[in-house]
């Protein structure tokens, strides 16, 4: 019988949290591929249709984490009222709430990645579209209430929150204050020059800023480079030529042949 999407997604779930437990309890090179279909109740082979390796799995976590936590952020009453760091904020927050069952298993997830960040390049990861596609619909509806200026950089942004989302990870692995107190200090601080920054429109100004700079600097090497290659153009024999001084110009027709009178012969 054939699977329904939704049957795929319930699968795929349990495969990861049942990886996440056993990775926690025996550690990532202990675990086999079949000790996890065996915990996720499906056949040794079923789990490859989902998972190809056991690094991918780590993927597949955060994958299931960014869908988590964008659902748990835009259910928040009243979400699509908020202003744009206010969104920004719930959703960072939601991704740390749904980290924090499972903080030993970041802990290796990120280990992981360290040592394999291919496993992070590339636009196609689930995670990464998930959170893009969602950050870019909170700067789109931002610009068109006019609280941030319209920018040319809104998918660069989404992304670059991405990157922020996996350094606030890492902070957050080290912080040991109460409720993670200083990264949701580090978080508002962070969000706030961003937005302030866009507000301001300083990544579009600074770009012309650059453009302007790199033209203006372009054409003068161009200009430069035209003149040395142009031939020098030849000048008239009186402008090469300095002008005699008149006592010798008076002198030398005294003494041309021209000047001089002939002498008469002796009979």
């Amino acid at each position: 019988m054939k699977t329904t999407k939704a049957q795929q997604e319930e699968t795929r779930a349990r495969i990861v949290r049942a990886a996440t437990a056993l990775i926690v309890a025996h550690g990532f090179e202990q675990v086999t591929m079949k000790d996890i279909a065996k915990a996720a109740e499906i056949g040794d082979a079923t789990i490859y249709n989902y998972f190809a390796t056991k690094e991918r799995l780590i993927v597949g976590y955060f994958d299931l984490l960014a869908e988590q936590a964008v659902r748990t952020a835009e259910a928040t009453p009243d979400f699509s009222e908020y202003e744009l760091q206010s969104k920004l904020q719930r959703l960072t927050d939601a991704l740390l709430e749904a980290m924090a069952p499972d903080r030993a298993f970041v802990e290796v997830a990120r280990a992981m990645l360290t040592k394999s960040p291919l496993l992070l390049l590339g636009d196609q990861l689930k995670a990464k579209l998930v959170l893009k596609t969602a950050v870019a619909a909170y700067l789109d509806e931002a610009v068109r209430s006019g609280e941030i200026a319209p920018s040319d950089f809104i998918s660069a942004m989404a992304g670059l929150y991405v990157d922020f989302c996996y350094g606030v990870m890492a902070f957050w692995l080290r912080d040991e204050t109460e409720h993670a107190a200083q990264t949701t200090r580090l978080v508002d601080q962070l969000l706030g020059v961003l937005v302030t920054t866009l507000k301001a429109g300083l990544p579009d100004r600074l770009v012309h800023l650059a453009g302007f700079v790199l033209r203006s600097q372009l054409a003068r090497v161009l200009d430069a480079a035209a003149l040395a290659k142009k031939p020098a153009s030849p000048r008239k024999a009186h402008e090469t030529s300095a002008p005699e001084p008149a006592s010798a110009a008076k002198r030398k027709a005294a003494t041309s042949p021209a000047s001089r009178k002939p002498r008469r012969s002796k009979a």
